[in-house]
C-alpha cells in the first residue's frame, strides 16, 4: 500500500477527482456540486479511509500549490481585454471597491466580537474575501492564525461561487460589471473562476474586483482594526 503515499499517485488523484466533479457539474447543471467543494470532501474522505496523513499528501500538494501565485496573475489578461472599458469607469470601480473593502472587514470582525470570538480568531477572519496569498499575509502582518485564515478563505470563495449569482439576481442587480467586480471582491479567485464560466467581461470584471480588494485588503486591514480597537 505504499504507493498510495507517493507523492505523484497522490498529485494524479487529485487531478483526477477534480476533473471527475467537474465533470458531474456540467453534466448535471447543479450549482450545489461545486468541484472545489466535491474535490476537498473526496480528497478528505479518500485520506481518512487509507489513514494517509495531511504531511504525506501535502508533499504532493505543494505542487499544485506553487501555481496559486502564477495563476492569479494571469487573471489579468482578460482584465486587459476590457481595459478600454474599465478606464472609462475607474473612479467609480474604486471607489465601490473600497467600500467593499470597508464593508467586508468591518462586518466580520464585528460579527466575530459579537459571537464572542477570541482575539486571534477575530484577527484571523479580517482579511476573509481575499485571495489565499494575500489573505495569510496580512493575517500574519496583524498576528492571527495563516492556516484558520486559508481555511476560511476557502469556505468564502465556495460560498460564493454557489450562492454568488443567485443572490445577485435575488438583489436583482443585473449589470455584468457590478456583478462580475461583487463576484471578486467577495469571493475572490473562487468567485471569478465563476464569474470566468459565464463569459470572458464577467471573468475580466471580477478579475479587478479580486485585485483591486487584495490591495485595498492589504493596505487598509490593520488601520481598519485599530479603529475599530481590535489591534
Amino acid at each position: 500500500m505504499s504507493y498510495l503515499e507517493n507523492k505523484f499517485f497522490l498529485l494524479a488523484i487529485t487531478f483526477g477527482i477534480y476533473f471527475f466533479a467537474k465533470l458531474l457539474q456540467k453534466k448535471t447543471g447543479i450549482v450545489l456540486l461545486n468541484p472545489i467543494l466535491l474535490a476537498i470532501a473526496a480528497i478528505i474522505v479518500f485520506l481518512k479511509t487509507f489513514n494517509i496523513s495531511y504531511d504525506t499528501y501535502n508533499e504532493g500538494g505543494q505542487l499544485i500549490e506553487f501555481w496559486l501565485k502564477p495563476a492569479v496573475v494571469a487573471l489579468g489578461v482578460p482584465l486587459y481585454l476590457q481595459l478600454e472599458t474599465i478606464k472609462k469607469q475607474l473612479m467609480p470601480i474604486i471607489l465601490s471597491q473600497l467600500a467593499g473593502c470597508v464593508v467586508g472587514v468591518v462586518s466580520v470582525v464585528v460579527i466575530a466580537k459579537l459571537m464572542g470570538a477570541s482575539q486571534a480568531v477575530i484577527l484571523s477572519l479580517a482579511p476573509k474575501s481575499v485571495t489565499t496569498p494575500i489573505a495569510m499575509e496580512v493575517t500574519k502582518t496583524i498576528e492571527g492564525i495563516p492556516s484558520l485564515t486559508a481555511a476560511v478563505v476557502v469556505c468564502v470563495g465556495l460560498l460564493g461561487a454557489i450562492l454568488g449569482f443567485k443572490t445577485l439576481k435575488l438583489l436583482r442587480v443585473n449589470s455584468p460589471i457590478a456583478q462580475g467586480l461583487s463576484m471578486g471582491t467577495a469571493a475572490h479567485a473562487v468567485g471569478t473562476s465563476t464569474a470566468m464560466d459565464v463569459s470572458g467581461k464577467y471573468g475580466a470584471y471580477a478579475s479587478l474586483g479580486l485585485t483591486l480588494n487584495g490591495i485595498f485588503t492589504a493596505l487598509l486591514t490593520p488601520t481598519i482594526l485599530r479603529l475599530l480597537g481590535f489591534l
